[in-house]
């Protein structure tokens, strides 16, 4: 066995040990609920082999659109990462399960609950008191303590993910400052996931209904690098340029393998240029959307939902993210298996 493959089933065992504590659950609860984190099959065996995984989020599946149209998207990406040879990893909450890859039937279950599954961000996170070990604790959701439901947002994804440990996240688009950000402090909490969280998220770029220059300047502050793929300008969700320099360039999955490591990462991918809407008409419309959610005195994250509801959501830029996602997953799992096998040999 490789010291790759050695180094994750490490990881694996120490997990299942954190999360099926066998003398400390707590009275009331079993061990498949509160610190319990559920690994399908093919994702366990992608991580104690060292393969390569993108983890999905699922609230573009509980949230982005409607029945069945939400299931065919959700299998159609997940199909994209398969046939570039990552395994796909959605996370998601389920009877209070917090679960990193979803079976077909755990897929339109999670599908037809729709928004009836809550959106679950990182401040969803509560620390128990009551824990089985010192570093960790029980790390639990609300919805884990009420055997809920929960789509997970991208700051949720980052957390489960990293926990058991997948570096690359392919999402639709982050969020980030919102408009009149300056006045109402709307930051989102994927941006301060970005900076302490080593996840590297492969996304259409920041949501052009949100501030693009401000969110720029807070992840700098966070330390995230961003990266543009292909281009010097940063993409912004529905169009390819958003009239601002990225910080720096990747042109390859290879590229973007090798930045990844120990601090959260963004690879903004443009949207093909075939499918890319005009940008003076999405900026007019976004005007327009901004406008109609003040009139209607609809803000914070409540006001995401609403303005992407006025446009057509592209899904081709999901599918695009994971078709990259899942080169960078493999790109990267050769490089470690790479560096490993060269380890080992000069320990000969």
């Amino acid at each position: 066995m490789s010291s790759s493959s050695s180094s994750a089933l490490s990881r694996l065992v120490n997990l299942q040990r954190h999360f099926n504590p066998k003398d400390s659950t707590p009275k009331g609860h079993d061990a498949a609920g509160l610190g319990h984190v559920k690994i399908s099959p093919d994702v366990s065996e992608a991580l104690s082999h060292g393969g390569a995984i993108v983890a999905l989020e699922s609230t573009i599946i509980s949230h982005g659109m409607p029945y069945p149209k939400n299931l065919e998207t959700a299998i159609e990406v997940e199909q994209i990462v398969r046939e570039n040879g990552a395994v796909p990893a959605t996370v998601a909450i389920l009877d209070g399960v917090p679960c990193v890859g979803l079976s077909m039937e755990e897929l339109e279950r999670l599908a037809k609950l729709g928004k009836k599954a809550r959106k679950t961000a990182r401040r969803d996170i509560a620390y128990v008191g009551h824990s089985f070990d010192q570093r960790l604790g029980y790390l639990i959701l609300d919805l884990v303590a009420t055997r809920g439901n929960g789509a997970t947002t991208v700051s949720a994804t980052m957390f489960f993910a990293s926990m058991v440990g997948i570096p690359v996240f392919v999402t639709g688009g982050i969020g980030g400052v919102h408009r009149y950000g300056e006045k109402t402090m709307d930051i989102s909490s994927d941006l301060t996931e970005l900076g302490r969280t080593p996840v590297t998220v492969i996304s259409a770029g920041v949501k052009s209904i949100l501030d693009i220059p401000r969110t720029l300047e807070y992840l700098e502050t966070q330390g995230v690098c961003v990266a543009a793929y292909k281009t010097d300008e940063f993409p912004a969700f529905f169009t390819e340029k958003s009239g601002y320099k990225a910080p720096c360039r990747v042109d390859s999955p290879q590229d973007c393998a090798r930045l990844i490591g120990k601090t959260g990462i963004v690879i903004a991918v443009p949207i093909p240029k075939e499918h890319s809407a005009s940008g003076s008409l999405t900026e007019s419309a976004i005007q327009r959307a901004l406008k109609e959610a003040r009139d209607k005195n609809i803000t914070g994250n409540a006001e995401t939902p609403f303005l992407l509801a006025r446009q057509v959501l592209d899904i081709a830029l999901v599918k695009n993210n994971a078709l990259l996602g899942a080169k960078i997953a493999t790109s990267l799992a050769q490089l470690r298996e790479q560096g490993c096998n060269k380890g080992d040999a000069d320990a000969e």
